[in-house]
């Protein structure tokens, strides 16, 4: 009896002491849909061969004019941030446009804001199977006036895998990088 009780307050203590996440939690944790495509570099990727580090998804497109760049810049600051440790952390940047995100056009953006991060892209029943799997919206509407094509209003949040694939946490559009920072540091540590 002494021995569980014990155990029940260590656990509890623990549970208390560790930091919480500044992002919104999933709670419970659950699996990471898998993600299996080819990569904007032309290597095929699959999410499960990131297990070990955290690995942020943003979902967005090349043409954004504000919200996708301003997040991929953060993203890019908390790396930098994080100096050694910034193998840690994987961004996976997600296609919502896959008619204009080829794989060249993708790889090149990317590489504005960092050379590691990831791109992918497919066809438009592939990435909208994606999108499914994690709730998010895009919708195709038609460029203001005086400029030609369309834009892409979509669901702007960050989502975290932590180590062991398990879907953690979501950050809306606007954080700081110092939070994304703390909130990588927090599930590397676990």
């Amino acid at each position: 009896m002494c021995r569980v009780l014990a155990a029940l307050l260590f656990a509890s203590a623990a549970a208390q002491a560790a930091p919480a996440l500044k992002s919104g939690s999933f709670s419970p944790a659950r699996p990471a849909p898998e993600i299996a495509q080819q990569a904007a570099d032309g290597r095929d990727f699959r999410l499960s061969s990131l297990r070990g580090k955290v690995v942020v998804l943003e979902f967005g497109f090349t043409h954004c004019p504000a919200v996708c760049p301003a997040s991929l810049a953060m993203l890019a600051q908390a790396r930098q941030k994080l100096g050694a440790d910034a193998g840690r952390l994987q961004v996976v940047f997600i296609s919502v446009d896959p008619e204009r995100d080829t794989p060249a056009r993708l790889k090149r953006y990317l590489a504005q804001f960092d050379k590691d991060f990831i791109g992918l892209t497919g066809t438009p029943e592939q990435m909208a199977a994606i999108r499914k799997d994690y709730g998010i919206s895009a919708t195709r509407f038609p460029a203001p006036a005086g400029q030609s094509g369309y834009q892409m209003g979509h669901s702007s949040y960050l989502y975290f895998i932590d180590k062991k694939g398990m879907l953690r946490a979501m950050m809306p559009f606007g954080r700081p990088a110092d939070e994304m920072v703390h909130d990588v540091n927090v599930l590397a540590a676990e």
